[in-house]
């Protein structure tokens, strides 16, 4: 397999790169500019590219013989009028139409078709990634008291109730009080901005699940070290993820961070979790 990896921001694409590698692929790693800030990706044949610039990206892909495309990494959603896009996006634009404007899973959807129709498959980063989802139960620390448990159990209804509107895959709830809804700015923003409305008393806990009808090829909810670092800066008591669906970057360091900051991480399967 040649396997073009579409680079944004963290270490999960190095991780993606390096796993692939080792089971015997040709790698080309896209770093999409302003977002891909691992200087160790340039190790692989690389190129980097604009978001905007498709059509440049989509040429090179097929210079190097690429055949499989795999999407991974942090990376702001950009409003289109501030993509300057090329022809091949513009045209691309059009072709997806108002799923544009739209929500993250219908536009991620309408790329996943295009891309498809243009000759390449689409495989999604953990599948090169041992074991990096988790089964139901706690992966590290205290378990969570009946406290922690109500806010996990309100924090999965909220969640469930906008999957619909395709607002986003996390919230953190503090003794009941939802004190943030993950939207365009990310978890890591999220955490930042419940930290500042934390309540004294026991901490919060940050509840990460997919979302109703989630393109999880290109889009799964990935938590690791650094989620573990803004839970504990918000004064957070714990993380809760979906099993199964959740990918778990760099497990045991995360888990191992979780550990010394005394955080709980808890997998669970929504449609059974109770208080």
């Amino acid at each position: 397999m040649k396997l073009g990896l579409l680079a944004g921001g963290g270490p999960f694409p190095l991780r993606v790169a390096q796993a692939a590698a080792a089971a015997g692929n040709d790698v080309f790693v896209v770093g999409l500019r302003d977002f891909c800030d691992d200087p160790d990706l340039n190790a692989f044949p690389h190129m980097h590219a604009r978001i905007g610039a498709s059509g440049t990206i989509i040429e090179r892909l097929r210079a190097e013989g690429v055949t499989h495309v795999a999407l991974c990494g942090k990376a702001r959603r950009l409003s289109v009028f501030s993509l300057w896009p090329d022809a091949w996006t513009a045209k691309l634009i059009a072709r997806i139409g108002a799923a544009a404007f739209s929500g993250d899973d219908t536009l991620l959807r309408s790329i996943v078709r295009i891309l498809n129709e243009e000759g390449f498959t689409v495989v999604s980063p953990q599948s090169f990634l041992q074991s990096s989802s988790a089964s139901v139960g706690l992966l590290s620390g205290p378990d969570p008291d009946d406290l922690a448990r109500t806010d996990i159990s309100r924090g999965i209804a909220a969640l469930q109730s906008l999957a619909s509107l395709d607002i986003g895959q996390a919230i953190v709830v503090q003794q009941g009080l939802v004190l943030g809804i993950e939207a365009v700015e990310g978890t890591d923003a999220l955490l930042r901005r419940a930290g500042d409305l934390r309540r004294d008393g026991p901490g919060g806990v940050l509840i990460k699940l997919s979302k109703q009808g989630q393109e999880m090829r290109v889009d799964a909810p990935v938590v690791g070290p650094i989620t573990i670092a803004g839970a504990a800066a918000a004064g957070l008591r714990g993380i809760a993820i979906e099993a199964e669906r959740t990918v778990v970057a760099d497990r045991d360091a995360m888990l191992a961070a979780a550990a010394e900051r005394g955080l709980f991480v808890i997998a669970v399967d929504p449609a059974a979790f109770s208080p």
